[in-house]
């Protein structure tokens, strides 16, 4: 059992997952119970003293806590929990007027040399993914700023960093000089710190430089997207100086940071030839190693549990993701009070704003419901010179239909078309058409792919069990999906064929003696769109009509799967089934089905994983329904499993009571 006495720290949500034992809160006026076997601490903060000397008294370990190097979506300050902590039994990362664990960590990462792989794998996601100790800020945009310069790193006034790093206020003077002095002909930019720009606390410089070619640098951007423009870095004892080492750059430290003394950074603290000497010689790899992979602890956001730092990467990657996809004021109108409730729920991010008024003449893109939408609001867009951005359900969205108003898992956002439309280009299309998979890439979309076909997981995941009939036995089996026929897919999607029964009678023709199974579209058996075959027809074209039937089911027992655009042809393939495609579906033309037509704009042979890597993991965002939050596709896979599946067809008016029900949890949440 940990005690512990501060009751900001024991507000810290999961702290017991976060510091890896059960915690107790404890009275500085009650003896140190026997089943206590360390006491934590926030740092180095004067009112660490209690409870060291209760520590002391008591013959137990203290344990110093701060916050991990990669900790949260937002600033601490602001409220936002962390999402890793560090816990050091022998000092503070910061302080180095001692040896820390984390010190320890990286001597001992320099004799096994065991995270290599993964604290490259780290760099790689944290440099490319803009990621930082805090993800909230927008990245940099250098349109204006043609010219590299050179970045001297400010920090917040009193920081104990600093003390505890050797350095002073004077150490912020002398490191501003130097800049100057050694890069004559190059601007300086001085970065003031979040926290300063949030309000909260107070920096070194104010900004009254004696030479004009000095710039206070104001912006709240990301780390690693001003570091992309940044020549080299000066820092006495800032987290920018492991990120700037991160991003290959050279840094100057007039502190004794935890990242100094190991050869890597230009060291002008006059301690620091001894600190190197204690210290040793370490990689870039080392240090990472060794600080975010086995120095902190991280929880993982989705499941609450005790996670990894890949864990915390993929969640702040895609809340990243999701905040700069949607920034901006974003313009919805036209839309239904359903349809309202969901773009709310989906675009709403702390810095952008959403409006659904008639008008909104500061809007910076007008967002609509797929292609219909687009043609109401195209002129009204172009007269304001913004740009359209078209939404629709993804491809793993429910259990249970949309039509009955169900609140969806996944909606897509599309800045170029939008995936069903074949006569253009879409964001989905370029991310095909670009895709390079890297191993663990390649290995996600595996095991994706595995659970999916596992868990029989489809868009709307209802229906019936179902098994093919004893007759089809010996016969070659093939599948043909119904759609609704009046989809936009099927407008946008189709060449000849745009009917579900031209579509049957096409794959009658073509093949006499195979066993066809024609499976309706829910949406048309539930009464809600049209696509209705005469009876008739059914049986005179098809060998079975699994009516109510799991489609999952359907694909598992036949050989092949014939379609116009049907998202069914993409679930077809995860299941290794030959797909058909009578139109230009999103997964056509990409060397995985037989097509009946030709779009020259895909002009690559792609491996089933690019297609589900770049369809399930990339394209669309997942909310989780109940928390409003993105969460990763594994995570919506999981609360899909979870979910009961509707098996029975309903009664109309239960359909409109379910439909009303549905309408109100979502506009109330």
């Amino acid at each position: 059992m940990i005690g512990v006495y501060s009751g900001g720290i024991w507000k810290i949500p999961h702290l017991n997952q976060l510091i890896g034992r059960p915690c107790c809160k404890l009275s500085v006026r009650s003896a140190v119970p026997g089943d206590v076997v360390a006491i934590a601490v926030w740092g180095m903060k004067e009112n660490t003293a209690l409870p060291a000397a209760k520590a002391r008294a008591a013959n137990v370990p203290l344990l110093r806590l701060e916050d991990g190097f990669i900790r949260s979506s937002g600033l601490g300050v602001n409220g936002h929990p962390p999402l890793s902590m560090v816990v050091d039994d022998l000092g503070i990362y910061y302080d180095a007027s001692h040896p820390s664990r984390l010190e320890k960590l990286i001597q001992q990462e320099v004799h096994e040399n065991a995270c290599s792989q993964q604290a490259q794998s780290a760099i790689n996601v944290i440099v490319a993914g803009d990621l930082s100790k805090y993800n909230h800020a927008q990245p940099f945009s250098a349109a204006s700023h043609q010219q590299p310069f050179v970045l001297v790193v400010d920090q917040t006034h009193g920081d104990v960093s600093i003390t505890l790093g050797g350095a002073s206020v004077k150490s912020f003077h002398d490191m501003l000089a130097a800049a100057c002095e050694e890069n004559p002909n190059d601007e300086i930019w001085v970065k003031t710190h979040p926290d300063v720009l949030s309000g909260k606390k107070q920096g070194h410089f104010l900004g009254n430089f004696s030479e004009p070619r000095i710039r206070l640098f104001s912006q709240d951007v990301s780390p690693q997207s001003l570091l992309r423009y940044a020549k080299r870095v000066y820092t006495v004892s800032s987290q920018y100086g492991i990120e700037a080492l991160m991003a290959g750059k050279t840094v100057t430290c007039f502190g004794l940071p935890w990242y100094a003394g190991w050869g890597l950074t230009d060291d002008r603290h006059p301690l620091a030839e001894s600190l190197a000497s204690r210290r040793g010689h370490a990689t870039l790899l080392q240090l990472v190693g060794a600080a975010l992979l086995r120095y902190c602890h991280y929880i993982n956001p989705t499941t609450r549990k005790r996670g990894t730092l890949f864990d915390v990467l993929q969640t702040l990657q895609l809340q990243r993701q999701h905040m700069i996809s949607c920034s901006g004021h974003l313009w919805a109108p036209g839309l239904t009070l359903w349809k309202r409730a969901l773009m709310q729920t989906f675009l709403n991010t702390p810095q952008n704003r959403v409006s659904f008024n008639k008008q909104s003449p500061t809007a910076t893109a007008c967002v609509v419901w797929g292609v219909n939408g687009e043609a109401r609001f195209n002129q009204a867009a172009h007269v304001q010179n913004i740009p359209i951005w078209r939404m629709e359900d993804g491809f793993l969205r429910s259990s249970g239909l949309g039509s009955d108003l169900l609140m969806p898992l996944s909606l897509v956002l599309d800045k170029t078309g939008i995936y069903y439309d074949a006569r253009r280009a879409s964001d989905l299309e370029t991310l095909l058409n670009h895709s390079t998979l890297c191993a663990v890439e390649h290995a996600r979309a595996l095991a994706l792919q595995q659970t999916l076909v596992n868990s029989k997981l489809s868009k709307y995941n209802l229906g019936k069990q179902w098994r093919c009939p004893s007759a089809a036995t010996g016969k070659r089996i093939l599948l043909v999906p119904g759609q609704v026929e009046n989809d936009a897919s099927i407008a946008t999607g189709t060449v000849g064929i745009q009917s579900n029964l031209a579509l049957l009678r096409t794959v009658r023709e073509r093949n006499p003696d195979a066993f066809i199974i024609y499976k309706p579209h829910p949406d048309v058996l539930a009464g809600n769109r049209p696509g209705h075959i005469d009876a008739s027809e059914m049986a005179r074209l098809s060998d079975c009509v699994a009516m109510d039937a799991d489609i999952i089911d359907c694909i598992i027992s036949c050989d092949e799967l014939h379609t116009m655009t049907s998202l069914s042809g993409f679930e077809a393939l995860m299941h290794g089934k030959t797909v058909h495609c009578y139109g230009l579906p999103f997964y056509a033309g990409w060397g995985l089905t037989q097509d009946e037509y030709v779009c020259p704009r895909r002009n690559r042979k792609l491996a089933l994983a690019d297609l589900i890597y770049q369809t399930l993991i990339v394209y669309p965002i997942y909310i989780h329904p109940q928390e409003k939050r993105v969460i990763p596709v594994e995570a919506a896979a999981q609360w899909l499993m979870a979910q009961t599946r509707p098996g029975k067809k309903t009664h109309r008016i239960t359909r409109w009571w379910r439909k009303a029900t549905n309408l109100y949890r979502v506009i109330l949440n």
